[in-house]
């Protein structure tokens, strides 16, 4: 993988060693963070990839998706395109009510940019327009929804607005958002693995559906400290970068909340003078001026408040921030290497020639899987197999180490790393991470006699994170 930006080590760059070191550690201890990228000064001084996560392979960004719409927004008003005062509706024609209300007339693009619509709650959920994109029309039905507050007066987290700009720009370009982004921003940034999902119409959702890689998001972070230049070039205006971070609406008043500190165009404000591009379940990439320091996280949480206070705890103080190089200060080498944690237990169970081979039929569940036979594959690896439809799908699990491998249990094949441990011996646990995105399922398989208990959870979900859970009986004979 060629790199985008050079490196450095933390003391080189005026950073305690020993503070970055906390950093990734205290991350560490999160459990599901998948990636960490500290650049000072535009250089990298630490990196780290939780294995079986890798530097090279794209995560799924959710929102941060949106500070990439609100870019592109503005290059587009640079580019005459539009003004942030134009009416919605006569940006999407086709797609507005024959009667729009008050309120709906009154939208611009920016109360779409500052998700200060009008609206009540999120119109993207309202529709049941979300990761599955299900049905076409999507700027249709959302612009049919009731707009119960003046525009501008009222935030509400909504992707929808979002996904309303990429409408907006994919009609005013005759190209998709991706596509638009690639030569003015993407290429110059050396980002090359960005790819987005599109809805039914081939309009990119906007809101939510960007993956890049770590490093990408840093780049574009560094792009927005350094005022929208890059290698010399203008790629996105300055004063657009001035107004997008800045807090252009109030979002709450709790102090102690990252979440409650002001909303600018797709962006989040922080405490203690930063902001952010923030996605679901812990994607960030924060810009701290005050430090000339950017970082990008992926992760797999739902404490989101957890990421941020590790960065606050361990890089706010003074003397995380030496005056010069210190003779008493060792510089830590980069990367740093750690890992998730595999499931603690045994490879195997003495119980496991009696339950080898012993196809257990499974109650009838949300998930269709009829049948579960517990196994070996020719590596030594434990297997399970899941009958769905008839068919065999096999899941085979590393002990102590990450198996890669692929799943398709859930329709389209993919990516997955597993691990498993006997934690007692009728007790099997495995933990199934989706290589990419924020997402793994956890495991648990209760022998008992000729039956068997299957519970499978999901770390993190927008819905209620159990999957699979049902009851077999071993089928003899």
């Amino acid at each position: 993988m060629s790199r985008i930006l050079p490196r450095s080590t933390p003391l080189a760059e005026g950073v305690d060693p020993a503070a970055v070191r906390r950093l990734v550690d205290h991350l560490d201890r999160l459990e599901d963070v998948h990636s960490v990228m500290v650049v000072r000064h535009g250089r990298v001084i630490a990196e780290s990839w939780w294995h079986p996560h890798t530097a090279g392979r794209p995560h799924t960004m959710f929102s941060v998706s949106k500070s990439f719409t609100s870019t592109a927004v503005g290059i587009a008003v640079q580019e005459g395109l539009l003004t942030l005062d134009d009416r919605v509706i006569d940006l999407l024609p086709d797609d507005a009510p024959a009667d729009p209300s008050e309120q709906l007339r009154a939208m611009r693009v920016r109360d779409l940019l500052t998700m200060t619509t009008g609206h009540s709650a999120s119109t993207m959920e309202g529709i049941d327009r979300t990761i599955s994109l299900p049905g076409s029309g999507w700027a249709r039905a959302i612009l049919a929804q009731p707009v119960e507050h003046e525009p501008g007066t009222h935030f509400v987290y909504n992707t929808g607005a979002t996904y309303l700009l990429s409408a907006i720009l994919h009609r005013l370009t005759g190209e998709r958002l991706l596509d638009y982004l690639t030569p003015r921003l993407l290429a110059p940034l050396g980002i090359t693995h960005a790819a987005w999902e599109q809805d039914p119409d081939g309009i990119d959702t906007g809101g939510f559906g960007l993956s890049i890689t770590t490093e990408e998001m840093a780049a574009f972070g560094q792009l927005y400290l350094q005022g929208g230049v890059w290698a010399g070039e203008q790629l996105v205006p300055a004063q657009w970068v001035v107004e997008a971070s800045a807090k252009q609406v109030a979002n709450g008043s709790d102090g102690w909340s990252d979440w409650t500190q002001g909303y600018g165009y797709q962006f989040w404000q922080c405490r203690h003078g930063a902001y952010r591009a923030d996605g679901a379940f812990g994607q960030y990439i924060v810009v701290w001026p005050e430090k000339d320091l950017v970082i990008a996280i992926t992760s797999g949480l739902s404490d989101l408040q957890s990421v941020l206070d590790v960065v606050w705890d361990t890089l706010l103080p003074d003397d995380a921030w030496p005056d010069g190089a210190s003779a008493d200060r060792a510089d830590t080498a980069v990367p740093f290497q750690p890992a998730l944690r595999t499931p603690a237990g045994a490879g195997s169970t003495p119980l496991e020639e009696s339950l080898r081979g012993v196809t257990y039929e499974l109650q009838p569940s949300q998930c269709d899987v009829s049948a579960l036979t517990l196994g070996r594959d020719a590596h030594g690896r434990t297997e399970v197999a899941f009958t769905i439809g008839g068919l065999d799908h096999f899941v085979r699990f590393g002990h102590g180490e990450w198996s890669p491998g692929t799943c398709s249990l859930l329709g389209a094949p993919a990516d997955v790393a597993t691990a498993a441990a006997w934690t007692d011996e009728s007790t099997l646990r495995g933990r199934m991470v989706f290589l990419g995105t924020p997402f793994e399922w956890r495991l648990e398989l209760r022998f008992s006699s000729d039956e068997v208990a299957v519970t499978i959870d999901r770390n993190v979900s927008f819905g209620e994170r159990g999957l699979f859970n049902t009851t077999g009986k071993a089928r003899r004979g």
